[in-house]
């Protein structure tokens, strides 16, 4: 109670502190360096403006806290909405108050200061004689310190009937207490630093990454390391983390994300009986059966020097990084028991194949794909990238698919293609570094569709991949896609993390620094060469599908019956498009009914449904 108590001096300082350096830390790029300055410069016409906010805020006393908190937070000030279905009873529609609830706390006006968390120096192992992992180091003059651990273990490498483990394991060393430090105290710690540590598990990755500024990296490393080296492993730790594994499954993804959902089910569905063959979280079912056993013998078995990657890059010494060599190689043993064999491709699709996942939700999500033999490295990969972009880039309203389907015909809101591992896409605009795959698939993502519209954005869908191989890519579109991209590449690598991460990512596939591997290709094509790869490369005619939907067994009747299925428009379109949507609406799928498979979203990720 700000208003009844003086606030807590310790407090007010963390707060000062995080607020400064969460400030620095997104300054790692010229378009965040250009989104922070734009606001005070606008207003004072001066950049030294931001100094002076922060040398206020330095000034700011718990007094001055207390004094407009009871200036702005009571009675006069309030406004109450109240929500409800139906007759409020009862004292329910009273506003209340605020002031009378100061008055009953009364206190006293100067708590107890409240302690800083203390944190041990972590003392490593006596190190190894010499260094099984390996490192990308950058030393530059950067006050922001980046760093990620990259192991080659990932959900590929969950026991058979585990699935879930490695993601479970990563989530108990990042977000769980260490053997010297509690998860709460280690969260209070870290917040006057603005800084964080986190996990991002793939199929042959494990991902620990984080940022702190360099006047707190000794304090941050101590936290960091004894996660890392000592993880404590204690139940309310398990219990809590296995929760909310669980509730990412089931509600964050089952329920609340309908067009990850659809990726999710295609990826199963087309690596069925294959190590890529469950969802990266896992599988309910098998993660409720987990226990800190699984867990602790999965981090001594996997997390070892021969499947680690350190990348680092800022104003780091090299005092620090031979104490973190030192540390990583006394405590991680230099042999991992992970999967270490050439990932096969998947089986072969036969037809087009649907999976109907039924669902009460208001639109439709439509996710399809096929397995690629191309990944970065391979002679094909820039042309087939190239393609991709032209046909489906990620939230680019100038690329075919949206062109077509959204802008044209108002159908939905974004028509996407993918030829790598794009998670999450539905909250950011750019793929996220170090989900690198030996096997890929092509996809086409369209997301939501009305109901009422899904039988016609299926075959939209697949007339125009088919329209594409068949006719490919024009002079004017290659060279437009090419332009874009020579410039669009550059953003993907802008800031100084993901440029780590994507630094990591090309010495994976042993590639030459992204942004080059990627212009230096580009460069070397040729409208011929891309149509060349188009047709060697994608198919529509062995293909799988996942739909997201309502009503789904009268979806497989209308798909089954290839009836056709009219577009109507709430404005009018060019003739051109209704002729074409006559074709459309007709566009054979000659699907049978093997062909087709629907079932409940309650099923989903809950245990193996492909075989």
């Amino acid at each position: 109670m700000m208003r009844a108590m003086r606030p807590d001096e310790a407090r007010i300082a963390d707060i000062k502190s995080a607020l400064k350096y969460g400030f620095a830390a997104g300054m790692d790029n010229s378009e965040s360096i250009a989104g922070a300055i734009v606001s005070y410069v606008a207003a004072t016409r001066e950049v030294e403006t931001i100094n002076e906010v922060y040398a206020n805020y330095d000034r700011v006393t718990p007094e001055d806290v207390q004094r407009v908190a009871n200036t702005y937070f009571n009675d006069a000030g309030m406004i109450v909405t109240t929500l409800a279905t139906g007759e409020l009873s009862g004292g329910a529609a009273e506003m209340g108050s605020v002031d009378d609830h100061v008055a009953m706390a009364g206190g006293d006006p100067t708590p107890t200061r409240a302690d800083r968390v203390q944190v041990p120096r972590f003392e490593g192992a006596a190190p190894a004689r010499d260094a099984g992992f390996e490192e990308l180091i950058t030393q530059n003059t950067s006050p922001i310190i980046d760093f990620r651990l990259l192991f080659n273990v990932g959900s590929a490498d969950d026991p058979a009937g585990k699935e879930g483990l490695a993601t479970l394991t990563a989530m108990m060393v990042s977000d769980a207490g260490s053997e010297s430090i509690e998860y709460a105290d280690i969260q209070r710690a870290m917040y006057p630093m603005a800084a964080g540590f986190g996990m991002q598990v793939d199929k042959e990755m494990t991902v620990f990454s984080g940022a702190v500024h360099r006047d707190n990296l000794d304090r941050y490393y101590d936290i960091v390391a004894s996660q890392l080296f000592a993880p404590a492993f204690r139940d309310e730790d398990f219990s809590r983390v296995k929760t909310n594994l669980l509730n990412q499954i089931r509600v964050g993804l089952r329920s609340n994300n309908d067009e990850e959902l659809g990726k999710e089910v295609l990826y199963e569905m087309i690596y069925a009986g294959h190590p890529y063959g469950h969802l990266n979280l896992g599988h309910a079912e098998a993660v409720e059966a987990l226990t800190i056993a699984d867990v602790r013998e999965f981090y001594q078995n996997n997390y070892a020097q021969d499947v680690l990657t350190v990348g680092i890059m800022g104003d780091v010494s090299d005092a620090f990084l031979d104490r973190f060599r030192d540390d990583i190689t006394g405590e991680f043993p230099q042999t991992s028991h992970a999967m270490d064999v050439d990932v096969p491709q998947a089986d072969p699709i036969e037809g087009l194949q649907v999976t109907l996942v039924d669902k009460d939700t208001r639109a439709v999500a439509i996710s399809m794909g096929f397995p690629i033999d191309v990944r970065r490295g391979d002679p094909d990969f820039v042309a087939l990238y190239l393609i991709r972009s032209f046909f489906g880039e990620h939230r680019s309203s100038n690329s075919y698919l949206f062109q077509r389907i959204r802008e044209i015909r108002g159908m939905n809101y974004g028509d996407y293609a993918y030829i790598e591992y794009f998670p999450n896409g539905m909250f950011q605009f750019h793929p996220s570094p170090n989900t690198g795959r030996q096997r890929q698939i092509f996809q086409i993502w369209i997301r939501p569709v009305p109901p009422e519209q899904a039988h016609f954005a299926f075959r939209i869908a697949k007339y125009e991949l088919d329209k594409l191989i068949r006719d490919g890519i024009t002079e004017e579109d290659f060279e437009a896609t090419r332009n874009y991209l020579m410039k669009f590449t550059n953003v993907l690598t802008a800031s100084q993390g993901r440029a780590l991460g994507y630094a990591l990512d090309s010495h994976y596939y042993g590639t030459e620094e992204f942004v080059e591997y990627i212009r230096e290709g580009l460069q070397e094509l040729s409208v011929e060469g891309v149509n060349r790869v188009l047709r060697r490369h994608l198919r529509s005619e062995n293909m799988a599908a996942v739909v997201i939907t309502p009503n789904a067994e009268a979806f497989r009747d209308a798909l089954l019956a290839d009836s056709p299925s009219p577009m109507e428009y709430e404005s009018e379109k060019p003739d051109e498009i209704y002729v074409e949507d006559e074709v459309i609406q007709q566009y054979p799928l000659n699907l049978n009914a093997s062909d087709v498979r629907v079932i409940s979203v309650e099923d989903v990720f809950e245990r193996r449904i492909f075989e």
